[in-house]
């Protein structure tokens, strides 16, 4: 295994944060800055399968510049570093594919749903990616490199990236389906608590994953229509493979948004019914109680006149009066729901 105990999420002077040469042995070879550099101005004489994956951090300024002098990126990889649209997608441009990738932070947890940008340039010998915060996707795929897995192109390096972005989608997915199964369980014993809000939550944050995070259509099919003459066929058909895969993925995360909406609308039923039969026994208390406060009301204005207010047993009568129109009310209440 390759030693890794200079890797970390920051950078080295030129902005660095780690690089590997593929095709000089059986596994990558990991090179610094320098060694990089030496690579790139000679690369014309290494074995034609070789290729270079060079990964560095924004965040230091010396990044744009190495890559601007060194690496020789197509103009529009510059400018996708500055674009302010963030959607994900995979263009060509000058013979060198460009990608712009969303990504969740290495961090990411579905309470907070951070997301960031990778960009790459991707040439048959040289791959540059960037980022300003460290993402979970690139970070497997430097383990994976690490570990040995045979990777045999640049654009072989594209795809697995893809799919590591992919199987980070369905873990993400098996997460919040594990939440919406935990909320259904409640739901169904009875117990509602915050659920309807979380609910709300996790369908903010999966609608805004996959508007973020899915490829857009149509500049993948000018791609795959029109590859460039370096792609061999084999890593045509993985990346049109590798797309179909994460269009499974997205298709479960609309699933499960259309579940959580369902949920949401059966809570929100529950609620309304249960506020309906709250209405309902306020409605029967106050017809119940309306004799009381008529007679009640009459009996108490301070008028001559009042009857009863000198008998010996008037007290008696009243209250027998009370307790008749509260039974006629009573009867009336319980008819009119049986009749409903």
């Amino acid at each position: 295994m390759i030693a890794s105990s200079n890797l970390s999420y920051g950078s080295d002077q030129s902005g660095l944060i780690w690089g590997f040469i593929f095709g000089r042995d059986e596994r990558a070879t990991l090179i610094n800055s320098a060694e990089a550099l030496a690579w790139l101005k000679n690369h014309e004489q290494q074995s034609a399968h070789a290729f270079i994956w060079l990964h560095f951090n924004l965040s230091n300024t010396a990044s744009e510049k190495w890559i601007t002098e060194h690496a020789g990126v197509a103009d529009e990889f510059n400018e996708a570093l500055h674009d302010g649209s963030r959607s994900t997608r995979i263009e060509l441009a000058d013979n060198t594919l460009i990608a712009v990738v969303n990504d969740v932070l290495h961090n990411f947890s579905l309470d907070s749903a951070d997301i960031a940008t990778l960009w790459l340039s991707v040439t048959k010998r040289v791959v540059i990616s960037a980022r300003r915060t460290p993402l979970k996707s690139i970070e497997r795929l430097r383990q994976a490199v690490e570990h040995g897995d045979p990777i045999r192109s640049s654009v072989e390096l594209l795809v697995h990236l893809l799919r590591d972005q992919a199987d980070v989608l369905v873990k993400i997915v098996r997460d919040a389906v594990a939440r919406v199964d935990k909320v259904e369980d409640n739901l169904l014993a009875g117990r509602l608590n915050r659920q309807r809000g979380d609910l709300g939550a996790l369908r903010r944050i999966l609608v805004r994953l996959q508007r973020l995070l899915a490829p857009e259509p149509a500049a993948l099919f000018r791609l795959l229509q029109k590859p460039p003459v370096w792609v061999a066929e084999l890593d045509t058909q993985e990346l049109r493979q590798s797309t179909e895969e994460f269009s499974v993925v997205l298709s479960d995360m609309s699933s499960l948004q259309e579940r959580i909406k369902l949920l949401q609308e059966e809570i929100a039923a529950q609620v309304n019914e249960e506020n309906s039969r709250s209405l309902y026994v306020l409605t029967i208390v106050t017809v119940l109680a309306l004799p009381i406060n008529i007679i009640a009301g009459l009996l108490g204005m301070n008028v001559g006149g009042v009857p009863l207010a000198d008998h010996a047993y008037g007290f008696w009568i009243v209250a027998g009066i009370v307790a008749t129109f509260t039974v006629v009310a009573g009867w009336f209440v319980v008819r009119k729901q049986n009749q409903d």
